[in-house]
């Protein structure tokens, strides 16, 4: 939790945020992503600053388990000082207690933020899905909070002025704004009309033109002349010498297929599985894991 410090912007944590986009793909499968089709609905975490601090806590904690389908579990909310935001006990279940940074107290409006991010660890512990380490973790954590449908609330957690700023999660602004648009494009659904802090729909802007890019990079047909360019050089490389060519920075690899055709492999721009076509002009690729069709032209 940055409570008044620096706060870290852009996109160091990338490729770890792809890879729990894909490994989340990979253990739920379509047709459960697709359950979480509707976001928490900023009415349904709201907390008031009348409102009981351990009712409202607890009333939170249930409509989160909720949202992410954990009809067996239940939390226990409690509030302690501490350096971090929030911390949760993974036990065998079905209770689990979670303790809130003592600054919930009077930030009550960030609370949903705070058990956003915790009740979904309770939901990564029951899937048994991990990274290893605890940064990699924890980033996984925000991501499928994010991609999930409650992550929203943890990005428009962000507010900063020339005095103050307080961010919660281990994503930077930017890369919240980056899943919530992977998540958008998915599902057709704006976040931005949920916001209250107009630095969380900056970074959610931001994150959006990036995750667009995602979808315009060769070999799709959505890509831009230039690398279009790049990717047709690469390619007669590929070709002449029947060796990868040299392509720094590009998403594609070209692979000889023993005496086939010559191969490309390149990210699905939804889940970021790597999908592998041949190189023969016009194709529609469908992703095995997402089910993304792709336009291609190789």
């Amino acid at each position: 939790m940055a409570n008044g410090g620096p706060v870290e912007h852009g996109y160091p944590h990338l490729e770890t945020v792809r890879a729990a986009i894909t490994a989340l793909w990979k253990r739920l499968s379509h047709d459960t992503v697709q359950t979480f089709s509707t976001s928490v609905a900023p009415a349904d975490v709201a907390f008031c600053d009348t409102d009981d601090l351990y009712l409202g806590a607890q009333r939170v904690a249930r409509e989160l388990v909720r949202h992410y389908r954990l009809p067996d579990a239940r939390l226990i909310v409690g509030f302690r000082e501490m350096t971090h935001a929030a911390n949760v006990e993974l036990t065998a279940g079905p209770e689990y207690f979670v303790e809130l940074n003592d600054r919930f107290r009077t930030h009550r409006r960030d609370i949903g933020a705070a058990l956003a991010h915790e009740v979904m660890h309770v939901y990564l512990h029951r899937l048994g899905l991990s990274f290893p380490g605890t940064r990699d973790n924890e980033i996984l954590t925000d991501t499928a909070a994010t991609y999930l449908g409650a992550g929203w609330l943890l990005l428009d957690a962000f507010r900063q002025d020339s005095v103050s700023s307080q961010k919660l999660g281990y994503l930077t602004p930017e890369e919240f704004g980056y899943v919530l648009a992977k998540r958008a494009l998915v599902f057709g659904e704006d976040p931005a009309i949920w916001f209250t802090s107009p630095q969380a729909y900056e970074a959610y802007a931001e994150g959006l033109a990036k995750a667009r890019r995602d979808e315009q990079q060769p070999p799709l047909t959505a890509a831009g002349w230039a690398g279009r360019r790049r990717y047709a050089r690469d390619r007669r490389h590929a070709q002449d010498t029947r060796a990868p060519a040299p392509h720094p920075g590009a998403p594609y690899a070209f692979t000889p297929d023993g005496h086939g055709p010559l191969r490309v492999s390149f990210p699905c721009p939804t889940c970021h599985q790597r999908i592998r076509v041949p190189v023969k002009g016009r194709v529609r690729a469908r992703c095995g894991l997402c089910r993304t069709v792709l336009e291609c032209d190789t």
